[in-house]
């Protein structure tokens, strides 16, 4: 990268035979999802998280379940999907990491400037949010071993797991950072595809069992009813689609550069819009199943006494619901309960580590590549330096944890979401955008979609995006 960087400075017409050159090599020797399965399951993987599982559960409670429910599956159709499209199209265009896939799109020698600008910002993105991620990880793991010695006997142990302290903490983190990276240094198929099609079905499969045990006990269809049936005179409250505009948003990780990055590895062959449109319905139905299991769960904990609302109606411990509120519901079931806080937390763990294999992706697939590295040691190195800084903020979680926690997901996802938005949509050439999707998809210019997405993407979508960024200072 040396050689094209010197280039770069000398002549623009030299920038770009330099950067065809590195594109076309990296055409010929990138490597792909084998199979459309293994990329949607990927996807949805790195998409499903924490977000669905916690967070969607927690604002739809906050905001009027069913009607919060409603909003949401409109939003992310309207929001999400076309840019989720832009991301994944962008990334298989420069079939490279975020940086040279976002050069990619112009042969401008400022453009290009401005793009690589653009890739590192979002680069930045999933580095951030897997500092803090990471410990939230580790203490879901450290919960499910909680759960394990309490269940064969081990009080002590289990009380340990489950209290707060930093050398629990540290514990979860780093265990959480070594399945993350023996996971992302097998690679595209070896690594990311053969764990996320194993990974994903065992969480719907969980999913169901929760849900089934979950709708035998006392309170539970009042809590389902609270879910499904919207009060309509709450749809149109502009806090509640401010909240389900974000959380749409924020589902897909748009702006995250996991969906660019997993894009790059997207055959030509393949119908994009089509896979998107997949990898969003698998990632809603995740959203969806998880109210399905937790809003019964939060009126069965109600039945047993616990505390839900406050007398105000606004929800107690929003953030730490699951971490409080629902293991003291599985507490008061005796045996089962025990059985089934194992089952919701092994869910949770295989929830954030889709999602931590992409992150960590980003960086690694970026140093691989530009310095022509092997994958086993760049994982490990940046896995390593991304867990030392996790670990700075464990030290000092008070001061550090919500800051980076909020300069992550209210500052940089946004603002990268928001410059992916404008470059796909005002740089990125029309014609070059539509026979990239076109590829694949020969149809799709003549479609409705073909016809409505690029001018919704360079004039929409930067509209609805900013309203995010606005709502997230609101």
């Amino acid at each position: 990268m040396t050689s094209v960087s010197v280039l770069y400075y000398q002549t623009s017409s030299m920038v770009f035979i330099a950067d065809y050159m590195n594109q076309q090599t990296s055409h010929s020797t990138r490597e792909h999802f084998s199979s459309r399965l293994g990329f949607i399951l990927a996807a949805a993987g790195a998409a499903v998280g924490l977000g669905n599982i916690w967070g969607f559960p927690t604002q739809a409670a906050s905001n009027g379940g069913g009607a919060f429910l409603l909003v949401y599956l409109f939003m992310i159709f309207v929001v999400a999907f076309p840019m989720l499209v832009v991301e994944m199209a962008i990334g298989r265009h420069g079939q490279a990491n975020p940086v040279d896939s976002m050069r990619s799109l112009t042969s401008h020698p400022l453009g290009k400037r401005a793009g690589a600008l653009v890739g590192w910002v979002g680069l930045s993105v999933p580095s951030a949010v897997l500092a803090f991620y990471s410990i939230v990880g580790g203490w879901l793991i450290c919960f499910l071993l909680g759960a394990i010695a309490e269940l064969v006997g081990f009080s002590e142990i289990a009380e340990w797991f489950k209290g707060f302290s930093v050398e629990r903490n540290v514990f979860g983190t780093v265990t959480f950072y070594v399945l993350t990276v023996l996971i992302v240094q097998g690679g595209v198929k070896q690594g990311i595809e053969k764990w996320s099609t194993r990974l994903m079905p065992a969480l719907f499969v969980l999913f169901g069992l929760l849900f089934i045990y979950i709708m035998t006990q006392q309170g539970s269809m009042e809590g389902l009813k609270h879910y499904l049936v919207p009060d309509f005179e709450k749809v149109w409250d502009r806090k509640l689609i401010l909240a389900a505009m974000g959380q749409g948003f924020f589902s897909l990780t748009i702006g995250g550069c996991s969906m660019l990055i997993y894009g790059s590895y997207l055959s030509k062959k393949e119908n994009l819009p089509k896979m998107a449109l997949n990898v969003t319905l698998v990632d809603t139905a995740v959203a969806f199943i998880a109210g399905l299991v937790v809003m019964p769960a939060m009126f069965v904990a109600m039945q047993k006494g616990v505390q839900i609302y406050a007398e105000d109606g606004s929800l107690l411990s929003s953030d730490t619901l699951v971490f409080t509120v629902l293991p003291l519901m599985f507490d008061s079931l005796g045996f089962l309960g025990q059985i089934f806080s194992i089952v919701f937390f092994l869910l949770l763990t295989i929830a954030a580590l889709t999602s931590s294999i992409s992150m960590l992706e980003c960086p690694v697939a970026l140093v691989s590549e530009r310095f022509n590295t092997k994958r086993t040691p760049t994982s490990w190195v940046l896995g390593g330096a991304i867990a030392l800084f996790s670990l700075v903020i464990v030290y000092n979680f008070s001061a550090m944890f919500g800051l980076v926690a909020m300069i992550a997901t209210q500052y940089l996802q946004p603002m990268a979401a928001l410059m992916f938005c404008l470059y796909g949509g005002w740089v990125w050439n029309r014609n070059s955008k539509i026979k990239e999707l076109e590829q694949g998809c020969p149809e799709f210019r003549q479609g409705w979609f073909g016809k409505v997405w690029p001018v919704y993407v360079k004039f929409v979508c930067p509209v609805l995006v900013a309203t995010v960024i606005w709502a997230s200072f609101g």
